[in-house]
């Protein structure tokens, strides 16, 4: 699918496997989709610019290279939580926003319950961060926000995708990236991702 990329990078596809098995615990599963969260960020960010910088080293002066725009990552609650961490700790100095969405089972609507995130969007990189992309309601919603505050620079980062769910965030914002490590057969008439991987918040805190 145009302005999809789905990562099939052997650690990445071997971990995702991992969280599939309906075995895998809590803790484990917290674990697995962090090491994922972090394999996946190396292909998100591969576009990011960057600048020349003059860097002393304990021997030399040299020339080194920083990101030229700060970075906000935006995890949607709660299942994102289990992806901010790993991302966290290749890009320290982000700032994180959240948006809370929670989807009603019947009408499979998503409806705000919380956002935190800066007024102005425009200066950053900003990730929007969530494991399912299943009816692409969340996304979609998450990204009318995200417009309302400006911003020009953001891309998708999502475990498992829904041909669905990746056909409605494209109709909306076709020029969205969305980067995931697998786009699954079609969605269940209570609008789970098949196979899947089952509610990843549910398996992440085990309630």
């Amino acid at each position: 699918m145009k302005g999809v990329t789905v990562i099939t990078h052997p650690l990445v596809q071997h971990n995702l496997t991992r969280l599939r098995d309906a075995q895998t615990a809590p803790q484990e599963f917290r674990q697995v989709l962090g090491q994922v969260a972090a394999l996946m960020l190396y292909e998100a960010t591969r576009t990011f610019q960057v600048g020349a910088t003059a860097v002393a080293t304990p021997l030399a002066m040299t020339r080194g290279w920083r990101l030229r725009r700060e970075v906000v990552l935006v995890p949607v609650l709660r299942a994102g939580l289990g992806m901010l961490e790993p991302i966290l700790d290749l890009i320290p100095d982000a700032r994180v926003g959240f948006i809370g969405l929670k989807r009603e089972e019947t009408t499979l609507r998503a409806h705000f319950y919380h956002q935190s995130l800066p007024e102005d969007l425009r200066p950053y990189e900003v990730i929007l961060i969530d494991p399912m992309l299943a009816t692409g309601g969340s996304a979609v919603a998450a990204m009318d926000l995200l417009t309302s505050l400006r911003v020009r620079r953001v891309r998708l980062v999502n475990l498992v995708a829904a041909p669905e769910g990746v056909r409605r965030v494209r109709q909306r914002y076709p020029d969205l990236p969305i980067f995931t490590a697998a786009i699954d057969r079609r969605l269940n008439e209570r609008g789970y991702i098949v196979p899947g991987l089952g509610d990843a918040g549910d398996r992440l805190f085990g309630v």
